[in-house]
């Protein structure tokens, strides 16, 4: 991360000092963001991947802050990693996640998957499974783009579940360039091996709707299609999620768009204590 990207993302650690970390590995924790500041920063750090190197389209205001921002952000909690650095090198966020619980959702102006997809399967089903988490807004540095990254947001999120007594997860996920048929492939995959059941089937809506079914399962490899997949799909996936039904292309962040939901059971069944607080936090 260079010079002026490090100074955008930067955050005072004396308002770190302040809150306590969820967990921490070596000179990286995961927090809560409990600051104005600290969510700036997560915001410049989401403009300089989504719209400096992923080639999303920025707002005006969004250029002359350096900063990706919508009115969720006020709404949500942002889920931080944190680069403590050395000494000399202060702190600055490298990582982000943000989350937007049902009850505030609905307190609120609802869900930002609702622009995209028909959540009313999960709505509807939340009435007696725990209530819902969209996950959005994910993003982390180049220079750490690693296991220790990575898994200190999956510990943070699994820590939230907890605390929230959350049913199921859920959000969109993206495939780079917007347009569906550069992806036929990989959406005919998701489709075929990892459609959601009926109850947590979401529909992209119907003036967005782009069918994912769009090779037969015999015409493309389908070994060499799963390697194929963003990080962060391959990741969803192992930790047991389905594909709702319908992509839907982003025009702003020049992705096509597939929903992706997370039954928490399934996750604490085949990761039971991967993720939660123990003896692999350091300090």
């Amino acid at each position: 991360m260079g010079f002026a990207a490090k100074q955008a993302t930067a955050v005072a650690a004396h308002l770190l000092a302040g809150a306590p970390h969820i967990h921490r590995s070596g000179q990286l924790d995961v927090r809560l963001a409990t600051s104005e500041a600290e969510i700036a920063a997560a915001q410049a750090l989401r403009y300089q991947i989504f719209y400096d190197e992923m080639g999303a389209t920025p707002s005006p205001a969004m250029v002359a802050a350096k900063r990706d921002v919508d009115t969720y952000d006020a709404i949500c909690d942002h889920l931080l990693v944190i680069d403590h650095g050395m000494p000399g090198d202060g702190p600055h966020v490298v990582g982000t996640y943000r989350l937007l619980r049902q009850v505030v959702a609905q307190m609120n102006h609802g869900f930002y998957s609702a622009g995209e997809y028909d959540l009313s399967p999960l709505i509807e089903q939340s009435t007696t499974g725990g209530q819902l988490l969209e996950l959005g807004r994910s993003c982390v540095a180049p220079a750490y783009r690693n296991n220790a990254t990575i898994t200190l947001l999956w510990r943070g999120i699994a820590s939230y579940l907890q605390t929230h007594a959350i049913g199921h997860m859920f959000g969109c996920a993206s495939l780079h360039g917007a347009d569906p048929r550069v992806h036929a492939a990989e959406l005919s995959y998701l489709y075929h091996h990892h459609l959601a059941p009926p109850e947590l089937r979401a529909r992209a809506l119907a003036e967005h709707y782009v069918p994912m079914d769009r090779m037969t399962a015999l015409a493309y490899d389908q070994r060499l299609t799963a390697r194929a997949l963003p990080p962060l799909v391959k990741g969803y996936l192992r930790v047991g999620a389905f594909i709702g039904d319908g992509a839907y292309v982003d025009p702003q962040f020049n992705t096509v768009d597939v929903f992706v939901v997370m039954p928490v059971e399934r996750i604490t069944k085949r990761y039971a204590g991967r993720f939660t607080a123990g003896a692999n936090d350091t300090n």
